[in-house]
């Protein structure tokens, strides 16, 4: 039965930013997007989404996923790798194939407690043949993620860029505690650690000498979930800031938003700078001449949208946290 006390603490020195990081996830979106298509009606939020990708699932990988990610409740932890902000979805699906075996029979032994029929079956057999399992969820993971989210993937990391460019000019302005407190109805600060309302779950976790992991997430935008046993750093996953059901808009009809405030050229070069690149490439990319480019990034630059960075010779202009808030609100 569901406690309505039940409360993860993350405890944190309050002046102490540098225990505290950020991170994104491809395992975990994916993990959820699973859950999102096997409950949409629990899901508003999603339905933009759901519409374009419902008919291209492979039929088989999907239904293996579903075996070992289940509607709700727990989630393996091999199913993703350690957060970080620069995890790929390559990266991940890589760190799966090599998964070690021994933690991953844990977690199938996990799932098995968990749950009941021809699923608890389907887990038994993949727990006894772990290595055989690796391998079929790990090409499910791939096949499931092209058909999914690979399309749409440009748009779901902008929004967690944003969310984290927003999110470290909290602390910046407010410190840890008003950084949290603003992060989810279900977490708050006080007494030096953050807090999250849990259903079914209390711990105290020392985090002041592992520090704190925070992950925005796109696809399970309905609430927060935490990953605290060793050796995972303690991590709480929460709901990214302007999901609506339009995020997986593509990227023409973004670039057409931006362009009627920015102007064409302007907006490609914004929408394209969350990589960093030489006024050169910036200059290939938008199809125009060097000079040109390097006047459209003066003017970004003077409007605080792109921030630009000497490299030895060359000078790399990247997006700044305003230039993310504002792809991220247009999504």
């Amino acid at each position: 039965m569901d406690h309505p006390d039940h409360r993860v603490e993350f405890h944190l020195s309050p002046g102490d930013v540098e225990a505290v990081r950020f991170g994104i996830s491809p395992g975990h979106e994916l993990a959820h997007a699973v859950r999102v298509l096997q409950r949409p009606a629990a899901h508003p939020l999603q339905w933009g989404w759901l519409r374009t990708v419902r008919e291209r699932l492979p039929r088989d990988e999907f239904a293996l996923l579903t075996i070992v990610i289940g509607d709700d409740g727990y989630l393996p932890d091999f199913l993703t790798s350690a957060p970080r902000w620069d995890l790929t979805p390559e990266d991940e699906v890589e760190d799966l194939r090599v998964a070690p075996l021994a933690p991953m029979r844990v977690d199938f032994g996990k799932m098995v407690l968990r749950s009941t029929g021809a699923r608890q079956q389907a887990l038994r057999e993949m727990q006894g043949q772990a290595a055989r399992a690796r391998a079929m969820i790990a090409d499910a993971w791939t096949a499931v993620w092209e058909a999914a989210l690979a399309p749409v993937w440009p748009q779901l990391e902008r929004l967690l860029r944003a969310d984290i460019a927003y999110r470290a000019q909290r602390i910046a302005t407010a410190g840890i505690a008003g950084m949290a407190g603003g992060l989810h109805p279900q977490v708050t600060w006080g007494e030096g650690a953050v807090r999250v309302s849990l259903r079914r779950h209390s711990e105290q976790v020392d985090c002041r000498g592992s520090g704190l992991v925070l992950v925005p997430s796109v696809l399970s935008s309905w609430g927060c979930m935490v990953l605290t046993e060793p050796p995972a750093q303690p991590t709480l996953f929460y709901p990214a800031r302007g999901v609506t059901a339009g995020w997986a808009r593509d990227t023409a009809e973004i670039t057409k938003a931006l362009g009627a405030l920015l102007g064409p050229a302007r907006a490609g070069i914004l929408l394209r700078a969350g990589t960093a690149r030489t006024t050169s490439q910036v200059a290939q990319d938008a199809g125009v001449a060097i000079s040109t480019a390097s006047h459209h990034l003066t003017v970004l630059r003077g409007a605080g949208l792109i921030g630009s960075e000497r490299d030895g010779v060359r000078m790399l202009h990247l997006r700044t946290p305003l230039g993310e808030a504002m792809v991220g609100a247009v999504l």
